[in-house]
């Protein structure tokens, strides 16, 4: 016997009819489908099975009118549990900046792989503009990286996504590196020497140990052993996107691990740093670049200061990292073996090293070619 609410009834002709919603209309009316059977118990099982059918193709119908807002918002919230907080945060960033802002009023299903393509072409040749143009091709990367993110994770979700971004890249740019000359590092050496504080030290610390600027600022003296010339490296600072609702600033500064696990090193200290460090050596949980415990020196203003020292040196522009370069290219110059010199600079392979790092100055390059004999 039917029961009251289940739509389901007995004709006059004996059969049993049974209801349901096949679709709402643009005004909202609801549309109905019909069962027809000899028994009520026939009616009410295929019932459930067009019910439970209508459900699923009307979520289905919601996922194919999805926003491509509701996945940014949907995977950030995802890869925040299993990301670094400054990943996250850059993650955040590209998103609100870049990618929300040009793409997500878009319906998921909608968009093509050529509507990403355009929208890359764009981020390429306009934007923040740069000395190209556009942004930096690692920005563009970035960028890409996580739309393609985004697109696999609703895919995964059972979402309606029409492009296909596997073959979509961006080519790199090999980007010319600012290398210190010797003459260059002489002269930036006589400005670090007069004079010299802590943060001075901390440039000639860098340039000896390839250490990065944000492992400078976060280094304490904890981390650097004068019984055995080593310094640690075992944290990196960075300014970072705030992203908790309602902070008061829109950035902080975090002191996390450093970018990878071969960045936790040991580098071991030339006698003349040691030496030079025994000048400045504070209580162990105190900052190198302070001196004090309770305060420290963030990466953006050591560049200032260094761009400072640059210019009373007199030599041609340069930022922090021309340091580490300049570190890696004397190593080799002087015969540094190239697997120990990589995991000083706390890379994962020596070609990382030979292709991103090693600069065969003009110098060394004379040197070369004044071994050729004539015959």
């Amino acid at each position: 016997m039917s029961k009251k609410g289940e739509n389901i009834y007995k004709r006059k002709d004996g059969r049993w009819e049974g209801r349901y919603v096949r679709f709402y209309d643009e005004n909202g009316k609801a549309k109905y489908g019909y069962i027809y059977g000899k028994t009520y118990n026939d009616v009410k099982q295929r019932l459930l099975e067009k019910k439970a059918l209508s459900a699923k193709q009307t979520v289905s119908l919601a996922k194919c009118g999805a926003l491509y807002n509701d996945i940014l918002n949907a995977w950030l919230q995802s890869s925040r549990i299993n990301t670094k907080e400054s990943t996250y945060a850059r993650y955040s960033h590209l998103i609100d900046t870049h990618i929300r802002p040009q793409l997500g009023k878009y319906q998921l299903s909608k968009i093509s792989t050529q509507l990403i393509e355009g929208f890359i072409e764009r981020k390429l040749a306009c934007g923040r503009v740069d000395k190209s143009g556009g942004l930096a091709n690692k920005t563009v990367t970035d960028i890409l990286t996580v739309v393609k993110s985004t697109m696999e994770y609703a895919r995964y979700n059972n979402y309606k996504v029409s492009c296909n971004l596997s073959k979509l890249t961006v080519k790199k740019k090999d980007k010319e590196m600012r290398v210190l000359c010797q003459t260059e590092q002489e002269a930036l050496i006589q400005v670090l020497i007069h004079d010299m504080d802590l943060y001075k030290f901390g440039v000639l610390l860098s340039l000896y140990t390839g250490i990065r600027i944000g492992e400078l600022c976060a280094l304490q003296w904890e981390d650097v052993n004068l019984t055995n010339s080593t310094l640690k490296v075992r944290k990196t600072m960075q300014r970072i996107k705030e992203t908790n609702i309602g902070a008061a600033s829109k950035t902080k500064i975090v002191i996390t691990e450093p970018k990878s696990d071969c960045s936790i090193r040991d580098i071991p200290l030339p006698s003349f740093m040691t030496e030079m460090a025994r000048q400045f050596v504070e209580a162990p949980k105190a900052f190198v670049l302070t001196g004090d415990r309770n305060k420290s020196v963030e990466p953006r203003t050591m560049q200032n200061r260094f761009k400072t020292y640059v210019k009373e040196s007199g030599i041609n522009d340069a930022n922090y990292h021309a340091l580490r370069h300049t570190f890696a290219t004397r190593c080799v110059e002087v015969g540094f073996e190239i697997k120990s010199l990589s995991e000083v600079l706390g890379h994962s392979n020596v070609n990382i090293t030979l292709n991103r790092y090693v600069h065969s100055s003009f110098e060394l390059k004379c040197a070369n070619m004044n071994k050729l004999s004539f015959i």
